[in-house]
């Protein structure tokens, strides 16, 4: 989604135009390292709510941790009934290799709700070898990936819409 040189954030063209802005998204933050992902949490939804989101169809749920991001994001799945689900965390390397599995299993896991609900599952989990990649990602130097994650979910329902209407076109002929 991004580049080191240029964050999704920054780039030309993140507004995004959507005929449906009843449609529901919902968030999953990891309560671990909260001072990073409420950052994270807060640009995201700023971002949903400023491409046309309605602040009340922004589902907000918590996972204890970065582990337990994918069964939240089921159950929110599950239960509001999102157009799509934002999935954000923080992982920071620490003295063992516990990041490189969990950050492993999440991906994995939420990649097979995409493909599994057909809908979009958002990966924002931050995998950084020092807090202050974290912060510099966080609305640091870096942009902010909880609004590069919402960008991604816009575009995604943007997509869908296009190909919604390439069907229908189809269909006339």
């Amino acid at each position: 989604m991004s580049s080191k040189d240029r964050p999704l954030s920054i780039q030309e063209g993140t507004s995004i135009s959507l005929k449906h802005p009843s449609y529901k998204v919902g968030i999953v933050v990891s309560e671990y390292n909260s001072s990073i992902t409420f950052s994270l949490r807060d640009a995201a939804i700023a971002t949903l709510v400023s491409n046309g989101i309605k602040a009340e169809n922004i589902l907000v749920e918590y996972a204890p941790g970065a582990y337990e991001l994918p069964l939240a994001a089921q159950w929110v799945s599950d239960h509001f009934e999102p157009e799509a689900v934002i999935c954000l965390g923080c992982v920071v390397k620490g003295d063992t290799e516990h990041d490189v599995y969990i950050n492993q299993a999440v991906a994995d896991e939420l990649m097979k709700l995409n493909t599994r609900e057909n809908l979009p599952f958002v990966f924002g989990l931050l995998t950084t070898n020092t807090m202050q990649q974290a912060i510099d990602r966080a609305g640091g130097v870096h942009g902010n990936k909880g609004e590069e994650c919402a960008i991604a979910a816009l575009k995604m329902l943007a997509l869908h819409e296009r190909l919604i209407d390439l069907e229908e076109a189809n269909s006339k002929k």
